[in-house]
């Protein structure tokens, strides 16, 4: 990857927003995120295949992979930690949310696939990764949650959350829409190299 360039960008993106940026370039982002994991994937498909009408408009928005920490003060609700959930779990369902929903950006950690990968291509998205082990730093971006969805269903590491962020960031872009994915190209440049290196020399210094 060439010098990562910084942006500072605003929810709801459009596609000249996240057509700019490539891989390693870093974001910090502004603006109204929800999170949504397996559960909630699973539930905000549901609505969208019966016909019935979904609880918010996602379409620009940020979706966060992450189940919260979460506590009541003073009545309203507060982010104590917020670190992303491993992304390969809703692998299977990201492109059709993708497609979907009208997101513009997904957040997690650990990469995607393929699948994934290919609907950012088709329609103009991202995948940017939150460093895991900072879900301090991450609630710290947080000023206020604008509002919650399923909870009692779904429990609140589940239930989708409404969060206005400031600064929200670093986030490092892992896919861009051109479709490239920087842990499948790193990957690959591993395995080749082990092919044509490594291997070769292990196996000669097993030949008497």
């Amino acid at each position: 990857m060439s010098e990562s360039r910084v942006f500072h960008l605003k929810t709801p993106l459009r596609d000249e927003d996240v057509e700019q940026l490539k891989l390693g370039d870093i974001v910090y982002l502004s603006g109204t995120v929800f999170t949504a994991r397996d559960e909630a994937h699973a539930k905000i498909l549901e609505l969208i295949e019966k016909g019935e009408p979904l609880p918010m408009d996602f379409r620009g928005l940020a979706l966060y992979h992450c189940g919260p920490v979460v506590r009541k003060k003073n009545g309203e609700y507060e982010i104590v930690a917020a670190g992303p959930t491993t992304s390969m779990r809703m692998e299977s369902v990201e492109a059709e949310f993708i497609e979907k929903t009208g997101v513009k950006m997904v957040i997690g950690k650990g990469g995607m696939g393929p699948k994934t990968a290919e609907a950012m291509k088709k329609y103009k998205a991202v995948y940017a990764t939150f460093t895991g082990g900072a879900a301090v730093l991450a609630a710290a971006a947080v000023k206020r949650v604008k509002n919650v969805y399923w909870l009692e269903e779904l429990g609140i590491p589940e239930a989708v959350w409404v969060l206005e962020v400031e600064e929200f960031g670093p986030l490092v872009v892992t896919i861009d829409t051109t479709g490239r994915n920087y842990y499948d190209e790193k990957l690959t440049a591993a395995r080749e190299k082990a092919e044509k290196e490594i291997i070769p020399r292990l196996l000669e210094e097993k030949i008497p």
